[in-house]
């Protein structure tokens, strides 16, 4: 164990650690969907079966990705084939490519829209994204076939930078930087929309409860997809993660945060982003539409627009890049790990695959196909596996004991039944529910 941490590079501090998995955990699910959500779903009544389920997550499913990758100094490859090994059994990389591929997948998909998020931004800084007419029309442009191959190009090329560094003097550094500017310019932004007229209506759509919603299945089961996605939770990128920390590194201080920083950052989005629209009297839809063409709409007409335009793409990015960063590390870690080629060579590798394939999924249509697929049917399943592995194979006594190492803090009697048998019926529910809604996060 001690010669295969010593070649395995690591996170250097705690912060660092868990201002990357912030950094993994807030993205476009936080911005685009958690303040639609909140708004269709009862408003802050939605924030009840939010809460319980994001800190149920945390404290089982989350913690158990980080102590899973730790104890085994791998990804969900080789992870998952350690464990069965302790049993005698084989084929656990054979299971380990599920979350891995799927990863590469959301990643592929990423990609495109992070550069998106650039193509805007550009057009902000010279203007051209002002001056159009037609705000969907000029969506359509980016996001048609082959619409944005530069940008696609310069988003992988960051991460590209990024990830040649490493853990410690890529990943790590750049989470410290990008993490805590997202959190400036959103309060920044929060402080403008206070300032507009009509912007009372959108805090009235957000935190008026409307306690009807929480006696609706649709309400729980949709704040539970948006907890669990928002998490990250799939067996593959949180776990990598956890397999770059230290055995002092603290487990279940780094969960808390996780979810406490991320819980602030989709709040933080829900009270920019929804008052903003409801201040031009625009519809607050979802998805794409909210940020790529509701958004720049009301840009155009607010005053000092253009600066509020850049910073909130700025913010995107940093937002943005950092989860693009934790889904590409899985298949380069997979591939560095089993391979056993040189980090840059498999940094490269999977960069330029990504590009290459995203290059014939950049229309906004085939790309949303492509994410719903791996969100479905993968994320949800590779997040069953690891859960089965941890809590079932490896067992939830050594699973308990494997999380406590590093920590000052002890987790009580409630843990062992929660994480082994509600987290891991919750983990499969998500795949079955998903399925038949189509998606729930």
């Amino acid at each position: 164990m001690e010669q295969s941490l010593n070649k395995r590079d690591s996170f250097t501090s705690n912060l660092g650690f868990i201002l990357s998995c912030v950094g993994s955990a807030v993205g476009m699910g936080n911005i685009w969907l958690f303040p639609y959500r909140i708004g269709q779903y009862g408003g802050a009544a939605f924030l009840v079966p939010y809460l319980i389920f994001i800190i149920l997550l945390g404290s089982t499913g989350l913690m158990g990705e980080f102590a899973f990758g730790r104890m085994m100094q791998s990804g969900p490859m080789g992870a998952f084939d350690k464990a069965l090994q302790t049993k005698g059994k084989k084929g656990g990389k054979v299971l380990g490519v599920i979350p891995v591929v799927g990863t590469f997948i959301i990643a592929i998909g990423y990609a495109i829209v992070v550069g998106w998020f650039i193509r805007f931004l550009v057009g902000y800084i010279t203007g051209s994204a002002l001056t159009v007419t037609d705000s969907g029309a000029y969506f359509g442009q980016i996001a048609g076939s082959f619409g944005s191959v530069p940008w696609h190009f310069l988003a992988l090329a960051i991460v590209l930078i990024v990830s040649l560094f490493g853990i410690s003097s890529g990943i790590e550094k750049i989470n410290k930087v990008m993490m805590p500017a997202f959190y400036v310019l959103f309060l920044i932004l929060l402080f403008r929309v206070c300032t507009l007229d009509g912007a009372v209506d959108g805090f009235k759509y957000l935190c008026i409860p409307k306690w009807e919603f929480l006696s609706q299945p649709k309400t729980w089961i949709y704040a539970l997809g948006q907890a669990f996605f928002s998490l990250s939770l799939s067996g593959s990128g949180m776990l990598v993660y956890g397999s770059y920390l230290r055995r002092d590194n603290d487990v279940i201080d780094g969960a808390r945060k996780t979810v406490l920083f991320d819980t602030i950052a989709a709040l933080t989005a829900a009270l920019v982003i929804i008052p903003s629209v409801f201040a031009f009297g625009l519809d607050p839809a979802s998805g794409p539409p909210l940020l790529f063409i509701t958004l720049p709409s009301v840009f155009k007409v607010m005053p000092f627009g253009r600066v509020f335009a850049i910073l909130f793409f700025i913010s995107l990015i940093c937002a943005s890049i950092t989860t693009l960063v934790c889904l590409l590390e899985v298949p380069i870690e997979a591939i560095q790990n089993n391979l056993h080629i040189d980090r840059k060579i498999a940094v490269i590798g999977v960069c330029i695959v990504a590009f290459a394939i995203g290059l014939f999924v950049e229309d906004g249509n085939v790309l949303g196909t492509l994410l719903d697929f791996s969100s479905i049917y993968i994320a949800p399943l590779g997040a069953f596996i690891a859960g089965v592995m941890f809590f079932w194979v490896i067992g939830v006594d050594k699973a308990k004991a494997e999380i406590e190492t590093g920590s000052s803090k002890t987790l009580g009697s409630w843990f062992k039944p929660t994480a082994k048998y509600v987290y891991v019926f919750i983990s499969i529910f998500v795949f079955v529910v998903g399925i038949m809604l189509g998606g729930i996060g």
